[in-house]
């Protein structure tokens, strides 16, 4: 009997049927792109009110494409942890109502030891322990060390902002549509990485596994208009263009390539799980298989689908219900942030 996976963590509306031997039965997502593009960053009042609209469309849609009745699934998982504290209640409000309903546990699970999860799905037998993880999104850009599905130690992350709130950040610099990575990234397969030369910050101190974009950002503000350029400067376009967002993927890339490395020499691991919606990005994807060939350590990206936020991942919650775990109805959410994966719930 399968679980029913709820994931409203952020503007996406998910839910996915996922059954015990980890096989996902359907995944629908509702984005909300096109609600957030006017402010090119997600508004947290909105992405509520999106959420409350579309959770049950949603949820029917997953459990009609699976074929499972709703009064068959065995359990009922939410993310719970981190994340918008309104877009959370109202997965968790709609978890809990199914719950009670059918009677069955109900259990949360952290968002970002589930992006990290993904790669159990998509890859099986591989995801072995200990390994570490990388999730890059637009809230997280951390590095952890797992011993487990559920035992994450966070070996270290960004002390500003996350590399996909950098990308959009820099594509509205440019003037290129919201969301900024995927812009970003079809701007720069057009540009040449090296015509300009953006900071690496942190990239090179070999004893700490943290990263910060603040000042990359503030370079390319720079690049773009000059300290004392009048506001009427004309923003760039053509090639000129196509060559700073390439530039500035290339100082992303590197940035989180170099602490990848570090962690996996001072772990000595051999497995490398990767989540989150920045992963997506091809530029990242080839640079950690190029790092995984050249230390001899098994790389895990999962399909594209799979990186940026879903519910299907929501079946790490698995684990928990195999070791006989309920939250039950008093379960509450956590915002918090990436720091609160960890040992057990």
């Amino acid at each position: 009997m399968p679980l029913l996976a709820i994931e409203t963590t952020c503007d996406e509306t998910a839910a996915a049927v996922i059954d015990r031997s980890r096989r996902v039965l359907s995944s629908v997502v509702a984005s909300q792109d096109e609600l957030h593009a006017r402010w090119r960053g997600v508004v947290p009042e909105l992405a509520s009110r999106a959420h409350v609209e579309r959770i049950v469309p949603v949820i029917d849609e997953a459990l009609a494409r699976s074929g499972v009745a709703r009064e068959s699934l065995e359990a009922v998982a939410v993310a719970v942890r981190p994340g918008l504290v309104g877009s959370l209640l109202v997965g968790l409000s709609a978890a809990k109502g199914i719950a009670a309903v059918l009677g069955c546990p109900l259990v949360g699970y952290d968002h970002i030891a589930a992006h990290l999860y993904a790669c159990r799905l998509a890859h099986g037998e591989r995801m072995t322990y200990p390994c570490v993880g990388l999730v890059a999104s637009g809230g997280h850009t951390s590095l952890f060390h797992l011993r487990s599905p559920l035992e994450l130690e966070r070996l270290g992350g960004t002390i500003d902002d996350a590399a996909g709130e950098a990308f959009d950040k820099a594509a509205a610099l440019l003037g290129l549509a919201y969301p900024g990575g995927p812009s970003m990234e079809r701007a720069a397969a057009r540009g040449n990485p090296a015509a300009h030369r953006f900071p690496r910050p942190l990239a090179t101190d070999r004893e700490r596994m943290d990263v910060s974009f603040s000042g990359l950002k503030t370079a390319l503000r720079y690049r773009v208009r000059p300290p004392g350029a009048p506001d009427d400067t004309p923003l760039p376009t053509g090639q000129a263009l196509a060559d700073l967002a390439a530039s500035f993927q290339l100082a992303v890339v590197e940035t989180i390539l170099a602490k990848v490395d570090l962690a996996l020499a001072k772990t000595k691991c051999r497995v490398l799980a990767v989540g989150g919606g920045v992963t997506a990005n091809t530029a990242l994807r080839e640079a950690l298989e190029r790092l995984g060939k050249k230390r001899r350590v098994d790389v895990l990206i999962p399909p594209r689908e799979l990186c940026t936020d879903n519910a299907a991942m929501g079946g790490i919650a698995w684990e928990r219900l195999e070791r006989g775990e309920d939250d039950g109805l008093e379960l509450d959410v956590r915002p918090g942030t990436d720091r609160s994966a960890a040992r057990g719930r």
